[in-house]
């Protein structure tokens, strides 16, 4: 009597297990690598208002304007308040700056501030970085406070003519810098010296015995280590 099946399917439970073992794992690697926040978050740049937008890049770099003249409640609150119109137009009022008056183009990319202060009306700035709904917020005065730079969270504002997203923000990502708080710490004075910090924190992380003695000392200056329980954020 001959075989209903022939010989070489034998072989398929042990092909088809190995092959189902395969694709499992590589839709669990998959997921374990695009699903997160790294892959769908950092790079995100939402489109600003106005022409232009406002380009950190003139105003903290060329310019050399401090974080905290904008972001005035960052060393007290939650939040690193977004500042409100009459702030952008006391700069850029009509006639306050000579490019008001020799530059068409600064004129017709900045006239939509004077447009929203003429109308006693908000800039409707568009939120990049953002923590989860389950997070209880990011405590910007606390972190400043600790001697954590503006440059370990949001890299060099300072350089992005439009500010985009630049670390992951994950729990992992945070967690990390909680269990090693030494990679990131810098003297209070320099929080907002984003140049001087990613040359610092360069040197710490290559291994510079004055730049890791220097980490050391702020993490032993800390009167509390940094939290890793659940209770620190969800709640």
């Amino acid at each position: 009597m001959s075989a209903i099946f022939p010989k070489w399917m034998n072989l398929f439970p042990t092909v088809s297990a190995i092959g189902g073992l395969l694709g499992l794992t590589g839709v669990v690697g998959g997921f374990w690598y695009y699903a997160t926040p790294k892959f769908w978050n950092v790079g995100y740049m939402p489109v600003q208002p106005g022409p232009a937008g406002f380009n950190h890049q003139i105003h903290a770099g060329k310019l050399g304007m401090d974080c905290r003249y904008c972001h005035t409640k960052v060393e007290k609150s939650y939040e690193a308040n977004i500042p409100n119109v009459a702030t952008c137009n006391g700069c850029h009022a009509e006639d306050r700056i000579t490019l008001y008056t020799t530059s068409e183009v600064h004129k017709e990319r900045t006239n939509f501030i004077r447009e929203a202060y003429a109308a006693d009306a908000s800039i409707p700035w568009r939120r990049v970085h953002k923590v989860p709904d389950y997070v209880h917020n990011f405590p910007h005065q606390a972190h400043l406070a600790a001697g954590v730079s503006c440059f370990s969270c949001h890299g060099r504002i300072d350089t992005m003519p439009v500010v985009y997203q630049s670390q992951p923000l994950s729990m992992s990502w945070c967690l990390d810098c909680h269990r090693n708080p030494e990679q990131n710490l810098v003297p209070k004075d320099q929080v907002t010296n984003l140049n001087w910090v990613e040359a610092q924190l360069a040197e710490r992380a290559n291994g510079a015995a004055s730049a890791v003695a220097a980490g050391k000392t702020l993490v032993d200056a800390l009167k509390n280590s940094p939290p890793q329980n659940c209770g620190a954020c969800h709640y």
